[in-house]
């Protein structure tokens, strides 16, 4: 069903509402979240190249109009779903130990890399955000942020429990923790890591993290 150039044509009436104030734009939640989703999936589908606002807007099930009243381009729309990427980001494990939060975070971000539409727009994105720095830079943001929080969160726990010293690098950390499966899963695009893969890397991990 598309939506008209109110978003609320389709609905029954209703007793008449307080008028918004002048020139101000009256956006349905829904639908923006419908046009995020279209996002994600016509990425998948087609790639940010050939991804247009005409197809956004008929996956989601609006008109153009929509989708130009929240975003002026298509550029713009990306920027703006990618980096809400890093605020959705991963939950933080809570096991007890290192080791058993290193796994349980190997084991969700695992099976979120794997994912068929995470699969097809990652890599899709790091081919583009090579020609355009707006896009490397949001991408990154998303990435870094969502994978820093998490991290850190860990390292501070582990510290909290005496497993590692205080004062780790930070950044050492997150490379340690985060690049092995982003390796694997977006440079190489390795299938799914074989039986047993997870432990040891969560195990190794642990181990260089105490040996910092």
């Amino acid at each position: 069903m598309t939506t008209n150039a109110d978003e609320s044509a389709d609905e029954p009436p209703a007793r008449p509402r307080r008028r918004a104030p002048a020139g101000a734009a009256v956006l349905r939640e829904d639908v923006t979240e419908a046009i995020r989703a279209a996002v994600f999936e016509e990425l998948a589908a087609v790639g940010y190249a050939r991804m247009s606002i005409e197809g956004i807007a008929r996956r989601a099930g609006v008109g153009k109009t929509a989708v130009y009243r929240r975003w002026r381009s298509k550029l713009h729309l990306v920027l703006d779903v990618v980096s809400a990427m890093a605020v959705l980001g991963f939950p933080v494990p809570d096991t007890g130990s290192l080791e058993g939060d290193l796994r349980l975070l190997y084991e969700v971000t695992s099976r979120a890399l794997r994912h068929p539409i995470a699969s097809q727009i990652i890599p899709d994105l790091q081919a583009e955000a090579a020609r355009n720095p707006d896009i490397a830079e949001a991408f990154q943001k998303a990435l870094r942020d969502g994978q820093e929080s998490v991290a850190s969160k860990i390292v501070a726990a582990a510290e909290r429990r005496g497993e590692i010293r205080a004062g780790v690098d930070p950044d050492l950390a997150l490379d340690l923790i985060s690049g092995p499966l982003y390796w694997r899963a977006v440079v190489i695009r390795s299938p799914k890591p074989p039986k047993g893969y997870l432990e040891e890397l969560a195990r190794a991990t642990a181990g260089a993290l105490k040996a910092l």
